[in-house]
């Protein structure tokens, strides 16, 4: 049976990005991103329905995303949806999907924001050289506690 994983997504960072290295010392930023949708309902009333999705992005890569972008900066994603579990410090169980990001590119014009004023152009394009080992991914909840893997190291 044949599969395919392709998530492109373009909207808007609603948090600064959060960097952090692995203890093997790969660094790993997470992008929180708003996508919005807009619609009309059958009564010709506009309406405005919001996407908030995690993408996830390592290496070289993470740097630099780190450095150039911040809260409110538009971003054209390109990766596939990786899903991850794993026990909290309670003992419950936890789940998550996000969107493993293999392209970034950054969509602010030119005075909008660090990446753009330093750049001087309308968007940067940044990719990842080398894919990281699934075995490399640093487990986070989405609460922010750190995992029993996380702690351990």
């Amino acid at each position: 049976m044949a599969s395919y994983n392709k998530v492109l997504l373009m909207g808007n960072l609603t948090k600064d990005p959060e960097l952090r290295y692995t203890p093997q010392g790969t660094a790993v930023v997470n992008l929180r991103l708003a996508v919005n949708r807009k619609y009309r309902t059958k009564e010709q009333e506009l309406k405005e329905e919001v996407c908030f999705i995690t993408a996830v992005v390592w290496n070289k890569q993470a740097e630099t995303c780190n450095q150039y972008l911040h809260k409110g900066s538009s971003v054209f994603i390109e990766g596939r949806l990786q899903s991850r579990s794993w026990e909290d410090n309670t003992g419950s169980k936890r789940s998550v999907i996000e969107v493993r990001a293999e392209r970034v590119q950054f969509m602010g014009a030119p005075g909008q924001g660090r990446a753009a004023s330093q750049a001087g152009q309308t968007h940067t394009e940044v990719l990842v050289d080398e894919p990281s080992s699934e075995s490399t991914w640093l487990a986070e909840s989405v609460d922010g506690t750190p995992s029993p893997e996380e702690e351990s190291n």
